[in-house]
């Protein structure tokens, strides 16, 4: 579940401030109160996980001063103004400068309520951009984020870590929903350009009037720049690069012989043909296709990634579970069985949907793994991969699964485990040297 939104109550009144304190506390918030603008200050920084809520008419520093302190602080900290009667004008002022609305005394509790509950939206949204643009520019929390540890994603990291020292421009390609797009900020991240620019242009979602302008302009007044002018001296992803018409990839082409070589901006282009029977070089004019290919990555399938699919499964369904407030579905045998062989066409983002349904399932105590993998199919029973596994491959996935979770369960207690899977410590040790699984992950 969410964590409740915190709210900064400022006031030199004790009644008001308690007031509103206690009828926001019953409301849900996590409220601390503050006797004067300059305390609140001392305890609001940037990145306030909430929202604040001030009077005007205050001992030194007044409220309009708070709030220009505050914005200088956080501009896009929500605060919401109390006014006495008769100081509209003056609330007026402060929404000029950015609060993000007034109430007027006496005010109705219930209105309180309802703009606290819209200032924490548009906070939560504000902190969560920030929290993913600074993932986004993180390469090592991005390679976390590239789950796995089979011999396919092992190959993958070591491909983003040395193609994304290079200079040359890189085609990603791979299936629907594999990941491309996840490769593409890695590389940026990982690289020299991490801290210039990253702009990512999908070719197939604008029409053929719309992206010349997007990627070369001109452009009209309060447009963002042009993506190749943007860009400079970054990285720009263009998403299914195989949608450019004729005449877009010699103005793409052209544009890149411009800038001479290395490229002052780096081109990541990302194509999906490889499930429609088509490939890259097939749609792209020969030239295009050899600059842009200078570097390429192919991102596995999920039917390729072994056991990767239960660590990915498991993973995905902790966080749903906390977000729906309920209990992970437990994975048996015969399941585990049939997550490795489903041939999952829609890869890891259809891994994800199924992932969420088996955490409502089990909310509901109906429902299985298997009814959710049929309903993928027109089948009456689970499609499986043709690519036959032998029977230790999914014994050792199983076993190496059914530690990991009751690690995380224990939180890396050695005995918690040893006593739930009855395993002595000797054999529990090397069953967690063998699976790649460090204690000091679940602490």
């Amino acid at each position: 579940m969410s964590k409740a939104m915190k709210v900064a109550i400022v006031d030199d009144e004790k009644d008001m401030r308690q007031s509103i304190s206690q009828w926001l506390a019953l409301s849900g918030f996590d409220t601390e109160t503050f006797a004067s603008a300059e305390d609140a200050l001392r305890g609001l920084g940037a990145d306030y996980p909430g929202i604040v809520v001030s009077d005007i008419k205050m001992p030194g520093m007044d409220g309009m001063q708070f709030l220009k302190k505050l914005k200088s602080v956080d501009s896009m900290l929500p605060v919401i103004m109390i006014t006495g009667h008769g100081d509209v004008p003056m609330a007026v002022e402060a929404m000029r400068i950015g609060a993000f609305d007034f109430l007027e005394k006496p005010f109705n509790p219930d209105r309180m309520t309802e703009l606290a509950k819209k200032a924490s939206q548009a906070r939560r949204l504000t902190l969560d951009n920030r929290a993913l643009r600074k993932e986004l520019s993180d390469g090592s929390a991005l390679m976390k984020k590239l789950i796995g540890a089979s011999p396919a994603m092992e190959r993958l990291k070591e491909d983003i870590l040395d193609l994304g020292q290079a200079d040359g421009h890189v085609l990603i390609e791979g299936e629907t929903g594999t990941g491309k797009t996840l490769v593409a900020h890695a590389l940026h991240a990982v690289g020299s350009r991490a801290s210039k620019k990253f702009v990512l242009i999908s070719c197939g979602a604008l029409d053929e009037e719309t992206l010349p302008r997007r990627l070369f302009g001109p452009v009209e007044d309060g447009e963002p720049l042009p993506a190749m002018e943007e860009a400079r001296g970054g990285t720009l992803v263009l998403e299914d690069v195989e949608a450019l018409s004729s005449s877009m990839q010699a103005r793409l082409l052209t544009a890149i012989n411009e800038q001479g070589s290395p490229g002052e901006t780096r081109i990541v282009a990302i194509s999906n043909l490889q499930d429609e029977g088509k490939t890259s070089e097939s749609v792209l004019r020969p030239d295009l296709f050899y600059r842009l290919a200078a570097l390429r990555i192919v991102v596995p399938p999920l039917r390729q990634r072994g056991e990767d699919i239960l660590t990915l499964f498991t993973r995905l369904s902790e966080q749903y579970a906390e977000e729906y407030g309920c209990d992970a579905p437990q994975v048996t045998a015969q399941e585990a069985a049939q997550l490795l062989q489903a041939p999952w066409p829609g890869n890891v983002r259809q891994l994800i949907n199924v992932a969420e349904r088996a955490v409502l399932q089990n909310r509901r105590g109906t429902g299985t793994i298997a009814s959710l993998l049929m309903a993928d199919t027109d089948d009456s029973k689970p499609a499986m991969t043709t690519e036959g596994k032998p029977l230790k491959e999914f014994v050792e996935a199983f076993e190496r699964m059914l530690i990991d979770n009751t690690m995380r369960r224990h939180k890396g207690s050695i005995v918690g485990v040893m006593e739930e899977l009855q395993l002595p410590r000797r054999t529990l040790n090397e069953k967690m040297a063998k699976y790649g699984l460090q204690r000091s992950d679940y602490l």
